[in-house]
Parts: C-alpha cells; structure tokens; sequence
C-alpha cells in the first residue's frame, strides 16, 4: 500500500511489521488532531522513532504539503460520527486521542463527551490496547471550582475511560511552543502592547511546560507497561504567574514592557481586548481565560517515577526554544505549514498572521514549464536587479547602508548560479532546490527577520503553478507597524514581481 494515500474504512492492514530495535516489533499507532499543534508534531517524532503511523482526519487535504505525508496512511474520519471510525483501529495498537472541540463555540463540553465515547468505543471494538490523551491540569481542590474549559479536559478523560481501554491520561498547563494557543496569547500580548494591562487573573500561577518535554512523554507514553487508567501530570521545573510568564517573555526578545493592574477587567473584556490585540478569537479566548482564574501546578509524583529519563525544562528554556525560529535564519515547519494549509485556498494573495509570523502568499499561472519559472526567480538581483520597481530597491538598499546595514552593494557572484549561503544584494541564500525553490533570508537592518520565498511547480498543458511568499517575524510593536506602515509599498512590489517573472518566463518581456 502506498503511504500518504487515503485509506477508506473497512481498511485493509497496514504493510509487514518494521523492526524498530534489537528484539523490537514496531507498533502500529493511530492519531487523531494531526492538523492540530500537538498532532501535527508529535507524527514526525513517532515516524522518526520506527512506528508504523495512521492519522484520522476529517479532511486530508489539510495534511497536503507536511513534509511526513508520504510516511503515514490516512483514513477519513470524525470522532463525532460514530459510523466513520469502522476500521480506524484496525491493527491498531496505541491510539492517541488530541482533539478538542473549543473551537466550535458554545457547546464544546458536550461534543467533547460524546467524541471521546465514540472514540473509546471504537478502540475496545477493535482491541486497542491504550489510549493516549493529553488533557489539562486540574485546580487545586481547596481553590475554585473549575472553569468550564478545565472541567470538561476532565470529563473527557472520564469518558475516555468508559469502554475500559487503559487510558494514559496526561495533564498539562501552559504549553510553552511556537504555535500553543496559550503561549501564542502571552507572546502576541507582550509583543504588541508596551504597557501590559493586568486583571486578576494574570497573577494566578500555573506549572509552564515546553512542547519538547510534551513530546517525550507522549513518545514514551508507547512503550510504557500500562495495564490499567492511569493520570500522569506534567509540567515544567517553574511556577509561575501569567503575569511574570509575559515579563520573562519580554526580557527574553530584549522588550521594555510595564504592568499596569486593572482589577476591574472581567474575563469577558479580557477575551474581547485580546480579540482586538491578537489573531486569537474572543469565542476561543474567552474559556481559555475563564480558566485562569483556577491556579494549576503539578500536585503528584507519577511523571518523575514513570518517566525518569524526561527532565522538566525552566520556563526560560522553553520559551527561546519556541523563538528559535525567531532567532535563527531558518523557517522550519510552523511557517511552511502556514504555506501547507494555503495551498487549498484558491486566492490569488493571502495575507494571514501564524505563530508571530506575518505571511504574505501570492499565487500565479504561468504559461512555461516550472524549469523555466525557476531560472527567472533565481536569476533575481545582482545587474537584472529586482524585475519591479528598481529605483525602490535602490532607495532601500541606500536607507540600509546609512542604518549601518549592507545595502545592495555585494550584489551576486553569479548572473546565472546560486549556491546556498551566498549573498544576493541584502539577502543571503538559505533554501535552494533545482526546479522548485528558492528561499532569501533578509540582512537588511529591520525590526525582526524577514525571508522571501519563491516555489514552482509544474501543472497541466505545459503550465506552472509560482508560490511567492515574504515571510516577517516582527520584533515589538515597532516591527508590527513597520510591516504595516510599508505594506502598501510592499504590496505592490511584491505583485508587480511575480507578475514580471511570469512575464520572463513566457518569453514576454
């Protein structure tokens, strides 16, 4: 069977076993909420670990374009229907179960139960030894009753545990990682707001955990010798306020932020303000902050006698492994999933915000083969300069040169070849695959990082699909207007480029 291919239920068995170690047979694992943040990670880390990998999905288009699709098999399915999961489990010996119904508004309580009966069921049908399901901590029982939100990461457990499949049931706060709804809203707040309004809830402390230690437990999570329910609580070497959490955050990207306490900020208000500041939804917000009213740590001992070999990281650590891609000159899978998850969407330019970066997308056919797309965009730069608007590009490389930065002077080695880590004019080339892609990282003097991205494909009757992307992780509120501020420019620019390389390609200009 040829893997990355969509299964239809009954599903026949997946390939032979794969020895995965001395003595060892590889496990076959099912995956719910692969499109999701803790899905779409984890499926890599159990590939890499020699596991034979199924994802159930509602739709698969939205795993189009991940680097491991051609690693696992897909089935369609939705928790939510019963009828759909005949044949998930088939052969299936751990089953991880990451999906969350919050998105879907009021009412998620009651979806999320009735989901994970079905799902339960499902598995004990068709022998599943373990379920896999990673919840939320729970509050301190002498503190207040629990918010909606966390009262129903419980009662899902509890329902996953009807059907008496063993339920490893994993219990974390705070999720530290590029891309994690609550770290997203503490790093979207602090970059964007130089004075930090603080209601009540902000000092409530909660048990930080990076997404480098979730992954390992939840891999370790298959090997374990589990035999009935068990619940492992998981968390980092911190404690912390919300508060301190966005104070550590911004002494970390070197921000001057200030507090400022507002006792009167109801949860409600909070949700809408961070709805305003943020891409983040009030519908989605507003549980999640209801729930910070609940103080959340780590109370049992089980994670460090199950899972010894999994040391829990400080909050700092976590968090400048989660701006690594910040930091560093790489865009790695958070931001081509972005791109992934764009591919569906028929639009000719797209202009979204993920994971504190800004994405810019711009699509067109063009009437030449991918070949001859690609020669035009890596023949960027250098003595045929930039195909729109030269003079501007001019006038930023003087700007730079005067900000102390490099300006367009370097120019190129080659008007016809490129080599990665070489300089083009204020770029340098970090990605380049022949007839595909090329990827520019910025080094220009800017209020963040910057890439420009440009990929090819080859389509029907002689035609090509070009993806043009600029990419812009903002430092600050000064990064965020910049991007602002500019774009208007930018975007004419940046049409009037993939317009001209089309042209080139053709032979029209």
């Amino acid at each position: 069977m040829k893997k990355g291919t969509e299964l239809q239920a009954p599903q026949e068995h997946l390939c032979s076993d794969v020895g995965v170690g001395a003595g060892t047979t590889a496990r076959r694992i099912l995956v719910t909420g692969a499109t999701g943040y803790v899905g779409g990670r984890l499926v890599p880390v159990l590939i890499a670990a020699g596991y034979h990998v199924r994802c159930l999905v509602r739709d698969p288009a939205r795993l189009q374009g991940r680097g491991w699709i051609e690693d696992v098999d897909i089935i369609r399915g939705d928790v939510l229907k019963s009828e759909t999961l005949i044949g998930a489990f088939e052969g299936i010996d751990t089953a991880f179960y990451l999906v969350h119904s919050m998105a879907g508004g009021q009412g998620f309580q009651t979806r999320d139960l009735d989901a994970a009966r079905n799902f339960c069921h499902a598995a004990k049908h068709a022998g599943c030894s373990r379920i896999v399901y990673l919840g939320g901590l729970a509050p301190d029982p002498e503190g207040k009753e629990a918010s909606t939100h966390l009262k129903s990461r419980q009662e899902t457990g509890h329902a996953l545990r009807e059907a008496n499949v063993p339920v490893l049931e994993f219990r974390a706060g705070v999720i530290v990682g590029s891309g994690s709804l609550s770290f997203e809203i503490i790093r979207y707040l602090t970059e964007r707001v130089p004075v930090l309004v603080t209601p009540k809830w902000v000092h409530t402390k909660t048990q930080p955990i990076g997404i480098r230690e979730v992954l390992a437990y939840l891999k370790a999570a298959v090997e374990l010798d589990l035999h009935d329910h068990t619940i492992v609580e998981i968390g980092g070497s911190d404690v912390l306020s919300y508060g301190e959490m966005m104070m550590e955050y911004a002494t970390i990207r070197g921000l001057k932020r200030y507090r400022l306490s507002v006792p009167v900020l109801t949860p409600r208000l909070s949700s809408y303000w961070v709805d305003l500041v943020t891409p983040i939804p009030a519908s989605i917000a507003r549980p999640l902050i209801d729930g910070l009213k609940n103080e959340v740590r780590v109370r049992s001992a089980n994670a460090a006698r199950l899972f010894p070999e999994i040391k829990p990281a400080p909050y700092a650590v976590s968090v400048n492994r989660a701006l690594d891609r910040l930091h560093a000159r790489t865009v790695e899978t958070s931001w081509s999933d972005a791109l992934a998850s764009s591919q569906v969407d028929h639009r000719s330019v797209i202009l979204r915000t993920d994971q504190g970066m800004i994405v810019e997308l711009r699509k067109r056919t063009i009437s030449a083969p991918a070949s001859k797309v690609y020669a035009v965009f890596t023949g960027i730069g250098g003595k045929r300069g930039w195909y729109f608007w030269q003079w501007a590009w001019v006038i930023r490389g003087f700007i730079d040169r005067i900000a102390g930065g490099v300006g367009l002077r370097r120019g190129r080695r080659s008007p016809d070849d490129l080599r990665i880590g070489e300089a083009l004019d204020f770029w340098r080339v970090e990605i380049l695959e022949t007839d595909k892609r090329l990827r520019l990282f910025s080094e220009m003097k800017v209020p963040g990082n910057a890439w420009l991205q440009f990929e090819t494909r080859d389509l029907s009757d002689g035609q090509s699909e070009l993806v043009q992307t600029a990419y812009f992780a903002p430092k600050g509120l000064w990064g965020l207007a910049y991007w602002y501020l500019l774009y208007p420019v930018h975007a004419i620019i940046f049409s009037g480029m993939i317009r001209n390389i089309g042209k080139r390609a053709e032979g029209r200009n």
